[in-house]
């Protein structure tokens, strides 16, 4: 008996884990280990309109209880996903999130359209990029850009829209409350935090860019925190990620209020990392008497 399937924005997965954008390309290189089947969904490497090559190296860095990565959105552009990832994708029975990224709100909106009638189950859109027309501030740490370009983007998709938040703001309960208000269908949050490491003998950043987004297990209390904050102020469902390692964090984080969860930089470490928390949770809701790992969400009891 599958206790661990959940439905997330009308959507249906076969189980909560779905590996973090960024993280695990498009599933090829990890089908040498495991069937994709065996994931909730994959959220796919960010795509933009166009071609990037990204960042120049060295543009990952180990830090303490985690890693600092300025990759940069490195990617083919979103006609090569459709007419070469994406067929390869549909024949994985896994659910597919298209996680996209604009530098302009049109840009972001253009990218939305080319999806529709795609095989697509979900759009993630990444607001933590810079507007260039905004002077370069990302999209997320405005509430009034944020809101702009969560209408402008489900104005024009077919598909459900999930905005993924950056928590390098101020209130992040405000940015979602906006993007709820201008249609999003939920949030997923948080997206990495801005770190920097540097080398004591040159003087110099180790990254190349001077600072990153830091995730892996050192950011997993942030998450949690914001994640249950976000779940307490709307009404749409929220995805948690950020530093989730094993099951136990991943309970935690559907406690706090997620309604799903990502898995990013424990793969890294382990590539068997998301089928070992899903595992782990069915296990747990088995050992616990929980017929559906969907009666946690949001149970956790503050004092």
């Amino acid at each position: 008996m599958n206790r661990i399937n959940v439905n997330f924005c009308e959507v249906e997965f076969k189980n909560p884990v779905i590996p973090a954008s960024g993280t695990f390309g498009y599933g090829r290189e990890y089908e040498q280990f495991y069937p994709l089947s065996k994931l909730g969904g994959i959220s796919v490497k960010g795509t933009t309109l166009h071609r990037r090559e990204g960042n120049p190296g060295p543009r990952v860095a180990e830090t303490p209880s985690g890693m600092l990565n300025s990759v940069g959105l490195q990617n083919g552009g979103v006609d090569k996903f459709i007419n070469y990832e994406l067929p390869n994708l549909v024949t994985k029975d896994t659910r597919i999130i298209a996680n996209i990224a604009g530098s302009t709100i049109e840009e972001c909106a253009e990218l939305a359209e080319k999806l529709n009638g795609t095989a697509v189950d979900m759009i993630e859109l990444n607001i933590s990029c810079p507007n260039v027309k905004q002077g370069g501030a990302a999209f997320g740490t405005d509430c009034n850009v944020a809101g702009a370009v969560t209408k402008a983007v489900k104005d024009v998709t077919e598909k459900p829209l999930m905005v993924k938040l950056s928590p390098n703001v101020t209130s992040i309960v405000d940015i979602a409350k906006s993007v709820e208000a201008n249609g999003a269908d939920a949030v997923s949050l948080i997206n990495t935090l801005l770190g920097m490491r540097i080398d004591i003998k040159t003087r110099r950043p180790i990254l190349k860019n001077n600072v990153g987004g830091l995730s892996g297990p050192a950011v997993f209390p942030v998450a949690v925190r914001m994640v249950w904050q976000v779940a307490n102020a709307v009404k749409i469902p929220v995805m948690g990620m950020g530093g989730i390692a094993t099951w136990e964090d991943a309970i935690e984080m559907m406690m706090a209020g997620a309604g799903a969860v990502q898995v990013g930089a424990a793969i890294f470490a382990d590539p068997y990392a998301p089928v070992k928390i899903a595992e782990g949770m069915q296990k747990f809701c088995e050992d616990n008497g929980i017929n559906n790992i969907s009666e946690i969400v949001g149970t956790v009891k503050p004092w």
